[in-house]
């Protein structure tokens, strides 16, 4: 740790801070007036280019979804606002970790406890949202179908996947951070990044039947045509599955999950009800667009290299006392404030992330414009149409987004812009 700061760098750090907050906040408030002001204004009229396939009625409950779900965004927003306000500046996160050194004294325990401490407390905050979203906003509009039973089912296991991974990482990392030297952050990143490698590899056959059940595609007309499929874009998977998605909810997906030869194909049940066979097998192709295009090597390289920087982030900052004293927190000047640097820099970070969103929502958009290509190369760009409207229009998206919200959040492209593209696609080849 650097010697103590002079009290104007850290009331100059703490106007930063603040200052970023703010901007973030009304940035975010802006861009949902936007959304809210646009969707509504254009929710009694189905766009021309849908008109003969999405009827008013599902326009407008996609317009009134999208609606309430921004605007308890921004209760989210000003809550989680009001959280980490809570934990730096007024001394929630100083109180915390002053009370697990009185109670057990500093060592990696006490570390690893106020750790797991803000983990419970953020997790107990943030409850009520969850509830109402799941039990109130998502019933609203007829995609709940999870249970209470199952919904504190669910919250078990998580607990306790979360602590048999969560706890031995947690345990490993603060120990390099205090037994690998200066550059500890290289050591730390290589197991932050062996521990993702891992996870894709045991995530698809040891935890996620924890949560669903998972039976090897049945319809055997449907399996060829995904076989045949597979074989001619010249991949290989472990599998086809389908998931009981139904059990939880009435919204639809499909996915491959692993890498390498472990690699599988989920569809939710929902999709195979929703869906034709050749519609199954343009959504088909437009996943396997994202492997052929490199877009999952390419998203796991760029995630590991800003995590690294990151990492080179986190390291440098650790070691600057006004990193701490300006965000509320008093550090040990003679022992370890691994974790303490570790939240502080969780909470930091997704406020600088907040402004970069938009390049990388660009970079995904332009992913899924060339993925919708491959598709159409491969089956027909009618049916990845048909199979996408049909997605829209189950899962309530709304045909009208707010052009600059879209931009600025969106990962795929909206529902006009994708369309007409996948229609140029299949007129020009």
């Amino acid at each position: 740790m650097t010697d103590m700061p002079t009290p104007q760098i850290s009331v100059t750090i703490t106007l930063v801070f603040a200052a970023t907050l703010i901007a973030n906040m009304l940035l975010k408030f802006w861009l949902a007036s936007r959304q809210i002001q646009y969707v509504s204004t254009h929710r009694n009229a189905v766009p021309t280019a849908f008109s003969d396939r999405i009827t008013l009625a599902a326009h407008q409950k996609a317009a009134e979804y999208s609606v309430a779900q921004t605007r308890f965004g921004l209760l989210e927003l000003a809550w989680g606002m009001a959280i980490t306000l809570g934990w730096t500046l007024m001394g929630g996160l100083q109180f915390l970790n002053q009370s697990l050194l009185d109670w057990h004294g500093p060592g990696l325990v006490q570390q690893l406890a106020l750790l797991t401490a803000f983990v419970v407390i953020g997790s107990v905050l943030d409850l009520p949202f969850s509830l109402y979203r799941t039990f109130v906003l998502e019933q609203r509009f007829g995609f709940n179908k999870l249970t209470p039973k199952l919904w504190l089912q669910d919250a078990l296991k998580s607990a306790l996947v979360g602590c048999a991974l969560g706890l031995p990482l947690a345990a490993l990392v603060l120990w390099m951070m205090d037994a690998t030297g200066t550059y500890w952050w290289v050591w730390t990143w290589c197991v932050w990044m062996g521990f993702n490698l891992l996870m894709l590899l045991i995530y698809p056959s040891w935890i996620a039947p924890w949560f669903n059940q998972f039976k090897p595609l049945e319809d055997a007309d449907l399996k060829r045509r995904v076989t045949d499929l597979m074989q001619r874009c010249g991949f290989v998977s472990k599998g086809f599955y389908v998931m009981d998605g139904s059990k939880r909810s009435a919204h639809s997906n499909a996915y491959f999950t692993g890498f390498g030869s472990s690699k599988r194909v989920v569809f939710y049940d929902t999709l195979l009800s929703a869906l034709t066979a050749s519609e199954v097998d343009a959504v088909l192709a437009h996943e396997l667009g994202h492997f052929k295009h490199g877009h999952i090597t390419k998203r796991l390289i760029s995630t590991f290299g800003l995590s690294l920087l990151g990492f080179a982030l986190l390291g440098w900052l650790s070691h600057r006392a006004w990193f701490f004293t300006a965000l509320g927190v008093m550090p040990n000047l003679n022992g370890a404030n691994d974790a303490l640097a570790l939240l502080l820099f969780m909470m930091v970070l997704p406020l600088l992330g907040s402004f970069t969103g938009p390049v990388f929502a660009q970079f995904s958009r332009q992913h899924e414009f060339e993925a919708d290509a491959y598709a159409v190369a491969q089956t027909s760009g009618a049916d990845l149409s048909s199979a996408l409207l049909k997605l829209y229009q189950d899962n309530a998206s709304t045909l009208t987004p707010d052009p600059v919200y879209a931009k600025f959040y969106y990962s795929h492209p909206p529902a006009s812009e994708r369309l007409g593209r996948i229609a140029q696609e299949t007129q020009y080849g």
